[in-house]
């Protein structure tokens, strides 16, 4: 009975593979929230320092950063190489006249480890704030607005498959922010959270 217990505690870490921390916005209700239209002419990313990176392989480490969809290295850097090659997609199609400058600060970049992805997956979870400056004067014109940004994250045999066709962590990830940016510059009320059930609403539990 004890071990059929902690077998159930294991699994429910499991499902809880990566979480979006319970956050609110610091401006106002980001469903409320409309992006200006603008023109971006740079793009800054911050991934401080002070996040936690973990390099543990377990079901659910608990940092900011879990990244294994890239050799060991500089966590921080990957991450932020990652947003900014996403935001780079995410404004191109930007057609607005204001000149404007797009500042990014990620929170959290929680995705799986080898364990966890080899097994039965999990979620994404990444959370990012941003905001809009004027190109000219460096005054904010919009934000700055927290987001969440979860991505279903394949496990076991989707996980190996989707590697052999090329749909890495990386790739997912990257292209997933840019639409998530894209959206949040064009669409009214920027970016909605997918829903992604149980496994979502375990994670921002924690």
């Amino acid at each position: 009975m004890i071990r059929a217990s902690m077998k159930i505690i294991a699994l429910l870490g499991v499902l809880g593979a990566c979480s979006a921390a319970n956050q609110t916005d610091p401006a106002a209700d980001p469903e409320a929230l409309a992006a200006p239209s603008m023109r971006v002419t740079a793009i800054g990313v911050n991934v401080p320092l002070s996040l936690q990176v973990s390099e543990q392989n377990s079901y659910y480490p608990g940092a900011d950063i879990v990244w294994r969809g890239e050799p060991i290295g500089d966590r921080h850097a990957q991450v932020k190489a990652i947003f900014e090659e996403a935001a780079k997609r995410g404004v191109a199609a930007a057609e607005g006249v204001e000149p404007a400058v797009v500042d990014i600060q990620v929170s959290r970049f929680h995705a799986l480890t080898e364990k966890a992805r080899y097994t039965v997956g999990g979620v994404h979870a990444i959370t990012f704030s941003w905001q809009a400056r004027d190109a000219a004067t460096g005054d904010v014109i919009f934000g700055p607005k927290l987001v969440r940004a979860d991505l279903e994250a394949f496990g076991g045999d989707e996980a190996i498959a989707a590697d052999a066709r090329g749909e890495t962590q990386k790739v997912r990830i990257t292209a997933h922010l840019a639409e998530v940016i894209r959206q949040e510059l064009a669409v009214p009320g920027g970016y909605q959270n997918e829903r992604l059930g149980l496994i979502q609403r375990l994670n921002r539990a924690r």
